[in-house]
């Protein structure tokens, strides 16, 4: 090959180079965030909120249905707030409108999708992700590996569509898949606990004990927060809203 011929070719590469990146740049959406209007849970997330057009898991902090609920809750707060049609996908028939209608998303705004198995939800997961006319997809997944999830995480990128991936599980053993490494942008743990003084006997908003797990780029950190109300919104209790969180709380852990 002559030496015209190398330089030729160099800058036919260089050309190409140049025009998969002009593509590349084309074809990335740009990153847009939904806060939680709560500074000490936004100040912890790479652009003050939970990332759109991304992929998020959620769990109850054990295995019992009061804990199931409550990341369902979280979950619903949160779908509720990105403002237009959501796609929730299950297994299992036992989603109770009225309860996630206390979170914000209201029978209107839900659409269910019910099916056999948890190979079907996966594909439902990933359709609904990729439609472009939903603001969120909740699927409740047992099992969730890293070629799903990056699946999962594309077809959310491509759209800019919320994913959120409530981990539910049949059988306690299985709740030891929520550990394994995942393309999730952050995971979640809900657990809820007992408010210390009710202002009525009996009567009180839910307080959850949140723990951000995970989360790319930052730092981990556990919160105490009330429950979403009728917008999908969670705070901070009255008791702590004008000071640091309780030891423990509302703390930096090791970056995941």
């Amino acid at each position: 090959m002559s030496p015209q011929s190398k330089r030729t070719t160099r800058a036919e590469l260089a050309d190409l180079r140049d025009r998969i990146r002009k593509l590349e740049n084309n074809s990335v959406r740009p990153r847009t965030y939904l806060p939680f209007h709560v500074p000490e849970i936004d100040h912890r997330l790479p652009g003050g909120g939970l990332a759109l057009g991304a992929l998020h898991e959620v769990a109850g902090g054990g295995s019992g249905a009061i804990d199931g609920a409550a990341a369902a809750a979280f979950c619903a707060g949160i779908a509720a707030r990105t403002g237009g049609q959501v796609m929730w996908c299950l297994t299992k028939a036992d989603l109770f409108p009225a309860g996630i209608a206390q979170a914000g998303l209201t029978p209107d705004r839900l659409l269910r999708v019910v099916v056999d198995d948890d190979k079907t939800l996966l594909l439902a997961f990933e359709e609904g992700l990729r439609h472009g006319s939903l603001t969120a997809v909740v699927a409740e997944v047992s099992r969730l590996d890293m070629t799903a999830s990056r699946r999962l995480q594309l077809a959310a990128e491509s759209t800019g569509t919320l994913g959120l991936a409530l981990r539910r599980w049949r059988r306690e053993v299985d709740a030891a898949d929520f550990g394994h490494p995942t393309a999730s942008r952050t995971r979640w743990r809900v657990t809820e606990i007992m408010p210390k003084e009710l202002p009525v006997a009996g009567v009180a908003r839910a307080r959850w004990a949140v723990e951000l797990m995970r989360v790319q780029g930052a730092e981990c950190a556990d919160f105490i927060l009330e429950a979403c109300d009728e917008q999908g919104f969670v705070a901070l209790p009255a008791v702590l809203a004008d000071r640091s969180a309780t030891t423990g709380f509302g703390t930096g852990r090791a970056r995941a």
